[in-house]
């Protein structure tokens, strides 16, 4: 066989993290036992699971959800470094934005992090050509945000064949693909198809959010945004379509509930970590402190939803299906 001297993926399938949890790669989650005590984990975890690091504001699409909206600029290497350096023992950092792909030196940004933390990247793939080679093998996978079929693509994020162009640019660097699709009313019936989208793609998951009242959100008619039940009964027949088809991706849908209130930690381009999402604060963000100027232990100690993290981040305080079930 010829080589063509094309990138391999992590050989790594799982990493332990302490506490009885692990990162799981072939399913791209974190993984614990169902008797996990939560309490006692927060009370003697020093770092969070997981953090998002915004390395750039900046998108070249304007997604109809988007609760990003506010720009600013974009943080130096030296800056994403010193931050990397105050997040270490972090399990897992997304490198996110805006889009975190229009940076010219996205793969310098993945080269600071990747040796010290499991990375992955939200991302709506457009720029998957500049950078997929380069990052390959380094990154546990790209979570692609993903709303089709084409029409509900188009209304609700943006350029669905400039997306899937870069989705395949993804998948022949050997990237392990996600997607991700925030669910409106109007969408509902579109979720079998974008299941079955994942499922084409290979796929390991697909993450189903519902939106939240802030930035281009604020302009969402009242009736896009479904309660809990229903998305409830929209995921219970989902998972039920899910059997019947033999679709193989794991199904994952996040509503906004008390359990998974501030959930996420989120650290802008200035270094700001702020809790997301917070019900009753302005802008659905709390405050915590800057990882340019303390270390994340520092702001672990003063983050209030240490329970909350660790229950959505395996899994407890989601609605979930894994692959093979």
């Amino acid at each position: 066989m010829t080589d063509l001297g094309l990138p391999t993926v992590p050989k790594q399938t799982r990493k332990d993290l302490g506490g009885g949890v692990a990162y799981a790669f072939n399913g791209q989650h974190f993984d614990a036992p169902a008797d996990l005590d939560i309490k006692a984990l927060a009370d003697a975890m020093t770092v969070p699971l997981s953090v998002i690091v915004q390395v750039t504001k900046r998108c070249d699409f304007d997604c109809s959800f988007c609760s990003e909206i506010l720009q600013m600029p974009d943080p130096s290497l030296d800056q994403l470094d010193a931050m990397r350096r105050n997040l270490e023992g972090v399990g897992r950092v997304f490198l996110s934005g805006g889009e975190p792909l229009m940076r010219k030196d996205f793969s310098e940004v993945v080269d600071i992090f990747h040796r010290h933390h499991i990375v992955a990247v939200p991302t709506n793939a457009t720029h998957a050509l500049d950078h997929a080679r380069n990052i390959a093998g380094k990154i546990a996978y790209a979570n692609v945000g993903f709303e089709g079929p084409r029409a509900a693509f188009k209304r609700v994020r943006g350029d669905y064949d400039k997306t899937m162009a870069g989705v395949r640019v993804l998948q022949e660097a050997g990237i392990p693909l996600a997607l991700s699709a925030v669910v409106y009313r109007s969408t509902l019936s579109v979720l079998p198809f974008t299941v079955q989208i994942a499922d084409t793609l290979d796929a390991t998951k697909v993450k189903l959010i519902l939106p939240l009242r802030k930035g281009n959100a604020l302009n969402l008619a009242d009736h896009e945004f479904i309660t809990t039940d229903e998305a409830e009964t929209t995921f219970a027949r989902l998972k039920e379509q899910r059997a019947e088809m033999q679709w193989s991706p794991a199904l994952r849908l996040t509503a906004w509930t008390p359990q998974n209130e501030g959930h996420m930690i989120v650290v802008e381009p200035d270094g700001t970590a702020r809790a997301w999402p917070v019900y009753d604060a302005p802008d659905l963000w709390e405050n915590l402190g800057n990882v340019l100027e303390e270390p994340i232990t520092d702001i672990w100690q003063r983050y209030r939803f240490k329970e909350n993290h660790i229950s959505k981040y395996v899994g407890q305080s989601i609605l979930t299906v894994t692959q093979g079930v």
